[in-house]
């Protein structure tokens, strides 16, 4: 059911129908009771002024001496279903009947001691209660059919269930136009929401709200802080690549027009050098925005095929080996192949890449780049270290910012992306990017992964 209103009226509607029910049974059971009692009594209190009677008149006038007394039943006038139900026998001590009234069964009606039984007679069930009287010799039995009781308790419960029955539909609109009052603030709070531009990212008002609207206000709120927080940083990395980017591409521009217009060869050459450094300056910048990009959105990086860890960094060094040659540095590899797969190769890669370059840019010609994959249980660790000049203690907690660059980076040098899109692809990789300053100098920057 995805209509919440229908769901709360659902439920309300079947609270109340259980509510219902039980007092319908609790009506059907009490009203049973209470009726059987007053008629119980009733038929006590008949049988004893019956026997009453007979003492007052002196006792019961024997058969052999005035006949059979035969009691008429009260005139029919009535047409109720409750006319001629009550009958009355009286027996002797002797087992002969000494009176009944009109309607009475042939049989006896009880034959049990005094007090209230049940007795089948000519296929008709009678509730009776048996007075005895021994001075008189007699036994008084006064009853009604069961089937009278019954009826009656039906006529009464019906009587009660009736009206509730024809309010019910009452009931069931009523609980359709309450909760129909109860949701009019969601309703009044959703068209606020869907009037509102979609650059308004200021918070909702929660005075006014209802107390049940305010945890999804507040979810909301936190919701446009996060979009906000977001679109800003957005802004800002659009501002810092334009700036970035503007500032290669004008020295490339500066640097084809001294060469088109070099007086000599020597000049023309240092020019196309400096073209050369700005291209690759500039792509090495929108490669690593591309990187930012993949690995801070929504990208499902885990659809390929599992690849090998090891052939994930070999391919990646092999890939920074011109680098590595031309600046006078050596990669030293360290990785069991077979040793660890992962499905999120498209994430790896770029973190790895991103630290070896630094690696490579940060060491000294001559020097030695280690790449080392270790397992250990259930953790993978990919270990860069470099014998460069390393963090400075000041800017190491800012170094995974975006464009920032700490106060020994070289004119020219680094974007201030490459640990930022480490960091963020261990994020996205449920791992750690790990940095801390190398025994003898240098920097280790750790990628810590799941294994699993």
């Amino acid at each position: 059911m995805t209509s919440l209103r229908a769901r709360l009226f659902a439920i309300l509607l079947a609270a109340t129908g259980v509510v219902w029910l039980s007092a319908v049974l609790w009506i059907q059971h009490s009203t049973r009771q209470e009726v059987g009692q007053v008629l119980d009594r009733r038929l006590q209190e008949a049988a004893q002024m019956v026997a009453s009677l007979i003492a007052r008149n002196g006792g019961m006038v024997g058969l052999d001496t005035a006949g059979f007394v035969h009691a008429p039943a009260l005139p029919g006038g009535g047409t109720h279903d409750f006319a001629r139900q009550l009958i009355c026998q009286v027996w002797g001590f002797d087992g002969r009947l000494k009176s009944e009234s009109d309607g009475a069964p042939a049989g006896q009606l009880a034959d049990g001691p005094a007090g209230f039984s049940e007795r089948a007679v000519d296929g008709v069930v009678w509730r009776v209660y048996s007075h005895v009287d021994a001075d008189l010799g007699i036994r008084v039995m006064v009853g009604d059919a069961r089937k009278v009781r019954d009826g009656l308790v039906g006529g009464v419960i019906l009587g009660l269930l009736a009206p509730a029955l024809l309010i019910l539909p009452l009931l069931a609109g009523a609980i359709w136009l309450a909760v129909g009052r109860g949701l009019a603030p969601l309703d009044r709070f959703a068209a606020g929401l869907a009037a509102r531009p979609a650059t308004d990212l200021r918070p909702l008002d929660t005075g006014h709200a209802a107390r049940e609207l305010r945890p999804m206000i507040a979810a909301l709120n936190g919701l446009f802080r996060r979009v906000d927080t977001l679109r800003e940083r957005e802004r800002n990395f659009t501002a810092f690549a334009a700036h970035e980017l503007k500032t290669p591409l004008a020295g490339v521009k500066t640097q084809a027009q001294i060469a088109a217009m070099a007086p000599d060869a020597a000049t023309r050459a240092h020019a196309l050098a400096q073209i050369a450094a700005g291209v690759d300056r500039t792509d090495r910048m929108v490669r690593q925005l591309l990187d930012m990009t993949a690995a801070e959105n929504a990208i499902d990086a885990a659809g390929g095929p599992a690849q090998d860890g090891a052939r994930i960094l070999s391919d990646v060094a092999e890939g920074l080996g011109p680098l590595a040659t031309a600046r006078g540095v050596r990669l030293d590899l360290r990785a069991d192949p077979g040793d660890w797969r992962t499905a999120q190769a498209a994430l790896l890669a770029p973190a790895l890449r991103n630290l070896l370059e630094n690696a490579i840019h940060a060491s000294p010609p001559g020097g030695t780049v280690q790449a080392v994959l270790h397992r250990d249980g259930g953790r993978v660790t990919f270990r860069i270290l470099d014998r460069g000049p390393g963090i400075a203690p000041a800017d190491r907690p800012h170094v995974t910012e975006r464009f920032y660059r700490g106060a020994a980076s070289k004119p020219g040098g680094g974007s201030g992306l490459g640990l930022a899109i480490a960091a963020a692809a261990m994020q996205r990789m449920g791992g750690e990017l790990r940095l801390s300053p190398r025994d003898g100098g240098g920097e280790q920057a750790e990628l810590v992964l799941p294994a699993a």
